[in-house]
Protein backbone atom coordinates (compact mmCIF):
# COMPACT_ATOMS: atom_id res chain seq x y z
CA UNK A 1 0.00 0.00 0.00
CA UNK A 2 1.57 3.11 -0.92
CA UNK A 3 1.56 5.53 1.83
CA UNK A 4 0.89 9.40 0.09
CA UNK A 5 1.03 12.84 1.09
CA UNK A 6 -1.60 14.46 -0.87
CA UNK A 7 -0.39 18.79 -1.42
CA UNK A 8 -4.21 20.07 -1.41
CA UNK A 9 -5.16 23.78 -1.67
CA UNK A 10 -6.25 26.50 -3.98
CA UNK A 11 -3.34 27.16 -6.49
CA UNK A 12 -1.15 29.90 -6.06
CA UNK A 13 -0.84 28.71 -2.02
CA UNK A 14 2.31 27.63 -1.95
CA UNK A 15 1.80 24.14 -2.75
CA UNK A 16 4.59 23.82 -4.61
CA UNK A 17 7.28 25.44 -2.71
CA UNK A 18 5.82 22.86 0.20
CA UNK A 19 6.78 19.68 -2.36
CA UNK A 20 9.81 20.63 -3.48
CA UNK A 21 11.52 20.81 0.38
CA UNK A 22 9.67 17.63 0.77
CA UNK A 23 11.50 16.41 -2.08
CA UNK A 24 14.15 16.70 -0.24
CA UNK A 25 14.16 14.67 2.53
CA UNK A 26 14.91 11.55 2.85
CA UNK A 27 12.49 8.17 1.87
CA UNK A 28 10.24 11.16 -0.38
CA UNK A 29 9.51 11.11 -3.93
CA UNK A 30 8.23 14.17 -5.28
CA UNK A 31 5.58 13.96 -7.87
CA UNK A 32 4.45 17.05 -8.98
CA UNK A 33 0.55 17.69 -10.03
CA UNK A 34 0.08 14.20 -11.09
CA UNK A 35 -3.57 15.10 -12.29
CA UNK A 36 -2.13 16.82 -15.15
CA UNK A 37 -0.06 13.89 -15.82
CA UNK A 38 -2.36 12.18 -18.33
CA UNK A 39 -2.88 15.33 -20.72
CA UNK A 40 0.11 17.65 -20.42
CA UNK A 41 3.10 14.87 -19.80
CA UNK A 42 1.72 11.22 -21.88
CA UNK A 43 -0.34 13.07 -24.56
CA UNK A 44 1.15 16.98 -24.80
CA UNK A 45 5.18 15.33 -23.83
CA UNK A 46 5.59 18.45 -21.79
CA UNK A 47 9.06 18.53 -19.51
CA UNK A 48 9.68 16.71 -15.97
CA UNK A 49 10.95 18.64 -13.37
CA UNK A 50 14.90 17.45 -13.80
CA UNK A 51 14.58 19.56 -18.10
CA UNK A 52 13.95 16.23 -19.95
CA UNK A 53 10.68 15.63 -22.20
CA UNK A 54 8.65 13.64 -20.14
CA UNK A 55 8.96 10.66 -22.76
CA UNK A 56 12.72 11.01 -22.39
CA UNK A 57 13.19 11.01 -18.33
CA UNK A 58 14.37 7.56 -16.91
CA UNK A 59 12.06 7.90 -13.81
CA UNK A 60 8.83 8.54 -15.24
CA UNK A 61 9.52 5.36 -18.20
CA UNK A 62 10.44 3.08 -15.72
CA UNK A 63 7.25 4.29 -13.70
CA UNK A 64 4.96 3.84 -16.84
CA UNK A 65 6.59 0.36 -17.31
CA UNK A 66 5.26 -0.82 -13.73
CA UNK A 67 2.52 1.12 -13.38
CA UNK A 68 0.52 0.00 -16.98
CA UNK A 69 3.23 -1.98 -18.77
CA UNK A 70 4.59 1.60 -20.82
CA UNK A 71 2.49 4.49 -21.23
CA UNK A 72 1.38 3.95 -24.53
CA UNK A 73 -0.95 1.60 -22.54
CA UNK A 74 -3.20 4.55 -20.77
CA UNK A 75 -6.18 5.36 -22.12
CA UNK A 76 -6.25 8.38 -21.65
CA UNK A 77 -9.56 9.22 -22.98
CA UNK A 78 -11.08 6.64 -20.70
CA UNK A 79 -9.13 9.39 -17.91
CA UNK A 80 -10.29 12.31 -18.77
CA UNK A 81 -14.11 10.73 -19.42
CA UNK A 82 -13.53 9.66 -15.87
CA UNK A 83 -12.13 12.66 -14.78
CA UNK A 84 -15.42 14.48 -15.99
CA UNK A 85 -17.97 11.77 -14.47
CA UNK A 86 -16.61 12.31 -10.93
CA UNK A 87 -13.57 14.64 -10.06
CA UNK A 88 -15.52 17.87 -10.48
CA UNK A 89 -15.89 20.12 -7.54
CA UNK A 90 -19.93 20.17 -7.77
CA UNK A 91 -19.66 16.62 -7.39
CA UNK A 92 -18.20 16.85 -3.66
CA UNK A 93 -21.01 16.79 -1.74
CA UNK A 94 -21.99 13.61 -3.39
CA UNK A 95 -18.83 11.89 -2.88
CA UNK A 96 -18.75 13.09 0.78
CA UNK A 97 -22.19 11.74 1.62
CA UNK A 98 -21.99 8.86 -0.15
CA UNK A 99 -22.07 5.09 1.32
CA UNK A 100 -20.38 3.56 -1.48
CA UNK A 101 -18.55 5.42 -4.48
CA UNK A 102 -19.91 4.39 -8.22
CA UNK A 103 -17.56 2.10 -9.89
CA UNK A 104 -16.21 5.33 -11.93
CA UNK A 105 -14.62 6.65 -8.53
CA UNK A 106 -13.08 3.61 -7.90
CA UNK A 107 -11.95 3.39 -11.81
CA UNK A 108 -10.56 6.58 -11.43
CA UNK A 109 -8.69 6.58 -7.99
CA UNK A 110 -7.12 3.07 -9.41
CA UNK A 111 -5.17 5.01 -12.17
CA UNK A 112 -3.55 6.99 -9.51
CA UNK A 113 -2.99 4.60 -7.15
CA UNK A 114 -1.28 2.65 -9.90
CA UNK A 115 1.18 5.38 -10.48
CA UNK A 116 1.17 5.96 -6.69
CA UNK A 117 2.69 2.11 -5.95
CA UNK A 118 5.10 2.42 -9.02
CA UNK A 119 6.75 5.74 -8.44
CA UNK A 120 7.04 4.07 -4.69
CA UNK A 121 8.67 1.44 -5.96
CA UNK A 122 10.88 2.89 -8.65
CA UNK A 123 12.38 5.53 -6.17
CA UNK A 124 12.08 3.14 -2.95
CA UNK A 125 10.59 5.91 -1.27
CA UNK A 126 8.79 5.29 1.66
CA UNK A 127 6.28 8.30 1.02
CA UNK A 128 5.28 10.04 -2.60
CA UNK A 129 3.99 13.17 -2.50
CA UNK A 130 1.42 15.12 -5.05
CA UNK A 131 0.39 18.30 -5.19
CA UNK A 132 -2.56 18.16 -7.69
CA UNK A 133 -4.09 20.28 -5.39
CA UNK A 134 -7.65 19.33 -6.92
CA UNK A 135 -10.18 19.38 -3.64
CA UNK A 136 -12.17 16.92 -5.96
CA UNK A 137 -9.65 14.78 -6.74
CA UNK A 138 -8.62 14.01 -2.81
CA UNK A 139 -12.29 13.21 -2.28
CA UNK A 140 -11.91 10.87 -4.68
CA UNK A 141 -9.04 9.68 -3.07
CA UNK A 142 -10.47 8.71 0.13
CA UNK A 143 -12.03 5.89 -1.71
CA UNK A 144 -8.87 4.24 -3.09
CA UNK A 145 -8.72 1.06 -0.96
CA UNK A 146 -5.15 0.70 -1.31
CA UNK A 147 -3.25 4.01 -0.67
CA UNK A 148 -2.55 5.51 2.52
CA UNK A 149 -3.85 8.75 2.21
CA UNK A 150 -2.95 11.86 4.14
CA UNK A 151 -3.85 15.64 3.28
CA UNK A 152 -1.71 18.37 4.29
CA UNK A 153 -3.87 21.22 3.59
CA UNK A 154 -1.60 24.69 2.78
CA UNK A 155 -3.73 27.68 3.05
CA UNK A 156 -2.54 31.20 2.04
CA UNK A 157 -4.20 34.43 2.38
CA UNK A 158 -6.99 34.52 0.39
CA UNK A 159 -5.72 38.42 -0.46
CA UNK A 160 -2.44 36.90 -1.49
CA UNK A 161 -3.84 34.28 -3.69
CA UNK A 162 -5.64 36.53 -5.70
CA UNK A 163 -2.78 38.71 -6.29
CA UNK A 164 -0.99 36.10 -7.26
CA UNK A 165 -3.84 34.71 -9.74
CA UNK A 166 -3.47 38.03 -11.52
CA UNK A 167 -0.15 38.03 -12.80
CA UNK A 168 1.04 36.80 -15.84
CA UNK A 169 3.57 33.64 -15.27
CA UNK A 170 5.19 31.45 -18.44
CA UNK A 171 5.08 27.57 -18.58
CA UNK A 172 8.82 26.92 -18.74
CA UNK A 173 7.55 23.28 -19.94
CA UNK A 174 6.01 24.73 -22.76
CA UNK A 175 9.34 26.83 -23.87
CA UNK A 176 7.32 29.93 -23.66
CA UNK A 177 4.84 28.97 -25.87
CA UNK A 178 1.71 29.42 -22.54
CA UNK A 179 0.96 30.99 -19.51
CA UNK A 180 -0.15 29.88 -16.53
CA UNK A 181 -4.09 30.35 -15.97
CA UNK A 182 -5.07 33.87 -14.62
CA UNK A 183 -8.36 34.59 -12.42
CA UNK A 184 -10.01 38.19 -11.42
CA UNK A 185 -10.06 38.82 -7.75
CA UNK A 186 -13.38 38.11 -7.49
CA UNK A 187 -13.06 34.82 -8.88
CA UNK A 188 -10.45 33.62 -7.26
CA UNK A 189 -12.08 34.72 -3.67
CA UNK A 190 -15.04 32.15 -4.98
CA UNK A 191 -12.33 29.10 -5.35
CA UNK A 192 -10.83 29.78 -2.21
CA UNK A 193 -13.85 29.68 -0.45
CA UNK A 194 -14.79 26.18 -1.93
CA UNK A 195 -11.49 24.67 -2.43
CA UNK A 196 -10.67 25.36 1.40
CA UNK A 197 -14.12 24.43 2.55
CA UNK A 198 -13.76 21.38 0.66
CA UNK A 199 -10.74 20.32 2.59
CA UNK A 200 -12.43 20.45 5.95
CA UNK A 201 -15.04 18.13 5.09
CA UNK A 202 -12.88 15.86 4.08
CA UNK A 203 -11.21 15.66 7.59
CA UNK A 204 -15.06 15.42 8.18
CA UNK A 205 -15.25 12.30 6.68
CA UNK A 206 -12.49 10.46 8.34
CA UNK A 207 -9.05 11.56 6.08
CA UNK A 208 -6.36 12.36 8.10
CA UNK A 209 -5.40 16.20 7.44
CA UNK A 210 -2.93 18.51 8.45
CA UNK A 211 -3.63 22.15 8.38
CA UNK A 212 -0.34 24.04 6.98
CA UNK A 213 -0.48 28.26 6.50
CA UNK A 214 2.24 28.94 3.94
CA UNK A 215 3.18 32.24 6.27
CA UNK A 216 4.24 30.11 9.07
CA UNK A 217 5.81 27.54 6.42
CA UNK A 218 7.54 30.14 5.32
CA UNK A 219 8.68 31.68 9.18
CA UNK A 220 9.62 28.14 10.54
CA UNK A 221 10.37 26.06 7.62
CA UNK A 222 12.46 23.51 9.66
CA UNK A 223 10.01 22.83 12.69
CA UNK A 224 6.82 22.64 9.99
CA UNK A 225 8.85 20.36 7.68
CA UNK A 226 9.18 18.47 10.91
CA UNK A 227 5.56 18.49 11.55
CA UNK A 228 4.85 16.94 8.36
CA UNK A 229 7.21 14.45 8.85
CA UNK A 230 5.47 13.04 11.64
CA UNK A 231 2.30 13.57 9.95
CA UNK A 232 3.51 11.56 7.10
CA UNK A 233 4.82 8.66 9.69
CA UNK A 234 8.68 9.73 8.67
CA UNK A 235 11.32 9.12 11.02
CA UNK A 236 13.37 12.06 10.46
CA UNK A 237 16.69 13.24 12.35
CA UNK A 238 17.67 16.57 12.20
CA UNK A 239 20.27 16.47 9.87
CA UNK A 240 17.97 15.11 7.30
CA UNK A 241 16.93 19.30 7.26
CA UNK A 242 20.77 20.05 6.25
CA UNK A 243 19.58 21.49 2.95
CA UNK A 244 17.90 24.45 4.44
CA UNK A 245 20.26 27.50 5.55
CA UNK A 246 18.82 30.60 7.13
CA UNK A 247 16.68 32.09 4.75
CA UNK A 248 17.30 29.70 1.58
CA UNK A 249 17.41 26.15 0.50
CA UNK A 250 19.63 23.89 -1.81
CA UNK A 251 17.09 22.19 -3.92
CA UNK A 252 18.48 18.98 -6.23
CA UNK A 253 16.55 17.64 -8.93
CA UNK A 254 13.37 16.41 -8.88
CA UNK A 255 10.75 14.50 -11.09
CA UNK A 256 7.81 16.80 -10.90
CA UNK A 257 5.07 15.60 -13.56
CA UNK A 258 3.47 19.37 -13.71
CA UNK A 259 3.39 22.59 -11.84
CA UNK A 260 4.44 25.76 -10.53
CA UNK A 261 7.82 26.77 -12.46
CA UNK A 262 9.51 26.37 -9.52
CA UNK A 263 9.88 22.99 -9.82
CA UNK A 264 12.50 23.57 -12.39
CA UNK A 265 14.61 25.25 -9.91
CA UNK A 266 18.15 23.53 -8.91
CA UNK A 267 20.69 24.83 -6.08
CA UNK A 268 19.75 27.75 -3.69
CA UNK A 269 16.45 29.28 -3.28
CA UNK A 270 15.28 32.32 -1.36
CA UNK A 271 13.06 31.67 1.56
CA UNK A 272 10.87 34.68 2.03
CA UNK A 273 7.43 35.81 1.95
CA UNK A 274 5.67 37.43 -1.04
CA UNK A 275 3.88 40.14 0.52
CA UNK A 276 3.74 42.58 -2.83
CA UNK A 277 -0.18 42.09 -2.52
CA UNK A 278 -0.37 44.40 0.71
CA UNK A 279 0.93 47.40 -1.59
CA UNK A 280 -0.22 46.04 -5.29
CA UNK A 281 -3.34 44.94 -4.97
CA UNK A 282 -5.91 47.68 -5.31
CA UNK A 283 -7.52 48.83 -2.40
CA UNK A 284 -10.97 47.83 -4.13
CA UNK A 285 -10.15 44.24 -5.07
CA UNK A 286 -8.61 44.03 -1.53
CA UNK A 287 -11.67 44.62 0.06
CA UNK A 288 -13.48 42.76 -2.26
CA UNK A 289 -11.79 39.55 -1.64
CA UNK A 290 -11.52 40.34 2.13
CA UNK A 291 -15.57 40.91 2.42
CA UNK A 292 -16.02 37.37 0.47
CA UNK A 293 -13.42 35.61 2.68
CA UNK A 294 -13.98 37.20 6.00
CA UNK A 295 -15.68 34.11 7.69
CA UNK A 296 -12.49 31.75 6.66
CA UNK A 297 -10.28 33.89 6.92
CA UNK A 298 -11.02 34.50 10.09
CA UNK A 299 -11.53 31.14 11.47
CA UNK A 300 -7.61 30.44 9.89
CA UNK A 301 -6.61 33.37 12.07
CA UNK A 302 -5.87 36.19 9.40
CA UNK A 303 -6.13 39.53 10.32
CA UNK A 304 -8.87 41.48 8.66
CA UNK A 305 -7.60 45.51 7.30
CA UNK A 306 -10.17 47.95 9.16
CA UNK A 307 -11.49 48.78 5.77
CA UNK A 308 -12.31 45.33 4.84
CA UNK A 309 -14.31 44.47 8.33
CA UNK A 310 -16.78 47.11 7.82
Amino acid sequence: MARVVFLGGLGRSGTTLVERLLGQLPGVCALGEVVHLWQRDIRDDERCGCGARFSGCAFWRRVGERAFGGWNHVDVDRVHALRDAVERTRHIPRLATAAEAPPEVHEYADFYARVYAAAAEVSGAEVVVDSSKHSALAHVLRWAGDIDLRVVHVVRDARGVAYSWTKRVSRPETDGAEEMTRYSPGRSAMLWNAHNAAFGLLAKRGVAVHRLRYEEFLAHPRSELLKIGDFAGLRLRPGDLAFLGNGYADLGVGHSAAGNPMRFTVGRLELRRDDAWVSSLPAKQRRLVGAVCAPMLRAYGYPLLKEESR
